[in-house]
């Protein structure tokens, strides 16, 4: 039986629809490269920050702070462990309170060669207040006679000090350890024997005593008297950017006097590296070494100047020594009237930094002592002061 087989033929065959030919699509290029210029301009902005403040402008009106603003914040380094040591110590002295004293005293601390010229201007100054103050003198060449009871049997042990180096520092810690031993000495102010008082010790004692700051001098100065005396070697512990400059003249409260006799690395910092001729710098400990030291430790603890008055406008090494010509009551009215604190930096830009003298947030005259005076100006400076410190 023959069996008819069905093959398929062309015509049989369902013909099946092909795949559609889909034009490519239309990328938005245009965003592409948008977004990858700028993640570029801020990956750039990140590793190599613009160097001039024209260049900042040109991205922001308020200049290279708006854009570091938003670049990532730098990654905290790990603290070393004599860092941690030392910050645990001072933290610790800092929380506890004052201690509180039943007769407060202010520790007046001359730091002299041998003789105070103005030892009769300082007594009397100081008539009337015995128990009120305490006096120290380190004299760092020979011990003089004194004029004054106030200043009989005041020597501490003594070593010579060296314009500039650490043996400068090392004296002012030891004038601090000492009247550190009297706990009634709640101020400690440092005087050189060209330093002579403003203002009565009543004003005095009331403008130190009743607040709870150290007036230390400190400011930021970029230029080759200030950061261009920074050494690497002070890393990790002491950064450049907390590097900072001031005068050497303090008055700081108890608890601030404590912490710097219970330092040890910061200082031996600036003892080894902070010093004439080092890595080709002239660094000089006595105008770093504390305004760094609290820069980095209490920076809201400082006032940021100096209570004592130096005039630097002669741009010389040593500031301006006033004669016996130079005494005028006039010259004193003018001092006693400042209530700006000024800094200028030593960079080419010369760049003046100021600001108010607050005393618990009053603006007030910043200076309560001045220098430096001439050993001759002692008469005139006798026969002004029941006027002058009446300003």
């Amino acid at each position: 039986m023959k069996t008819n087989q069905w093959r398929p033929g062309m015509g049989d065959m369902q013909i099946l629809p092909g795949t559609r030919h889909r034009p490519p699509l239309k990328r938005p290029v245009w965003i592409i490269v948008l977004v990858s210029l700028v993640s570029i301009f801020v990956i750039c902005a990140f590793l190599y920050p613009p160097q001039s403040s024209a260049a900042c402008y040109i991205f922001s009106s308020r200049g290279c702070k708006a854009i570091s603003d938003w670049l990532p914040p730098a990654p905290a380094r790990d603290f070393t462990d004599d860092e941690i040591a030392s910050r645990v110590v001072i933290r610790e002295i800092l929380s506890q309170p004052p201690i509180q004293s039943k007769n407060p005293k202010i520790a007046f601390m001359f730091l002299t060669p041998s003789a105070l010229p103005f030892e009769k201007l300082w007594d009397k100054f100081l008539h009337g207040h015995e128990g009120r103050f305490s006096v120290y003198v380190h004299a760092s060449k020979e011990k003089a006679i004194h004029l004054s009871r106030y200043f009989s049997n005041r020597e501490i042990r003594s070593d010579p000090v060296i314009w500039g180096k650490i043996s400068m520092v090392d004296a002012e810690r030891r004038l601090l350890a000492n009247a550190l031993q009297d706990p009634d000495n709640q101020h400690f102010v440092l005087l050189s024997e060209s330093c002579v008082p403003l203002y009565t010790f009543d004003y005095i004692y009331d403008y130190l005593m009743n607040t709870n700051i150290s007036y230390v001098d400190c400011f930021e100065d970029p230029g080759p008297h200030g950061n261009g005396r920074y050494s690497e070697h002070m890393l990790p512990e002491i950064e450049k950017k907390d590097f900072r400059k001031g005068a050497q003249w303090f008055s700081m409260k108890r608890q601030h006097a404590v912490i710097v006799m219970a330092d040890s690395l910061y200082y031996s910092k600036f003892r080894d590296y902070c010093k004439p001729g080092f890595d080709g710098r002239n660094c000089i400990a006595d105008e770093h070494y504390l305004p760094t030291f609290f820069n980095i430790i209490d920076p809201g603890g400082i006032a940021n100047w100096s209570v004592t008055h130096v005039d630097w406008s002669e741009r010389k090494w040593h500031p301006k020594l006033y004669k016996s010509q130079d005494i005028t009551y006039e010259l004193l009215k003018n001092i006693t009237s400042v209530d700006v604190s000024v800094h200028v930096t030593s960079d080419g830009k010369k760049v003046v930094q100021r600001w108010p003298c607050l005393w618990n947030g009053i603006q007030r005259p910043c200076y309560l002592f001045a220098r430096k005076f001439h050993p001759e100006t002692l008469n005139d400076l006798l026969h002004l002061f029941a006027n002058y410190t009446t300003i």
